[in-house]
């Protein structure tokens, strides 16, 4: 359970770093591209077309409306997992869990989430 925290820890204050100052040129780039694509991504999670699933990633609820929007941030996300999976010395598949789930505590009410076994459900509170 202490190494888990551990990792979450290691996994937030990276994450800090990514979106708090710019760390290389790549990495400043996927950040503009991402906070330029958030204000489409919060309405279409507010309309009910997209959720986060359960490896932290942006999936279709309902029609595909913002597409490229969707698979442009997700792209970016899998970059920046590989990236934490690479310095922490295990798999992406290790990161998009626990990504998830701090996109999940994150989530505002309304918000549709993919559980673990793939059912999706609308945050209440």
């Amino acid at each position: 359970m202490m190494k888990n925290k551990r990792f979450m820890l290691c996994i937030s204050i990276f994450l800090s770093v990514i979106f708090s100052m710019p760390v290389a040129a790549d990495t400043t780039s996927i950040k503009s591209r991402m906070k330029a694509r958030l204000p489409i991504i919060k309405a279409l999670k507010k309309n009910g077309i997209i959720g986060e699933n359960n490896k932290g990633y942006l999936e279709f609820i309902a029609d595909k409306d913002k597409e490229d929007v969707v698979k442009a941030e997700n792209q970016d996300r899998r970059t920046i997992y590989s990236a934490i999976a690479q310095q922490q010395g295990t798999k992406i598949e290790v990161v998009e869990i626990h990504r998830a789930a701090q996109i999940e505590e994150k989530a505002e009410s309304g918000e549709w989430l993919q559980d673990a076994n793939g059912k999706w459900y609308q945050k209440k509170y």
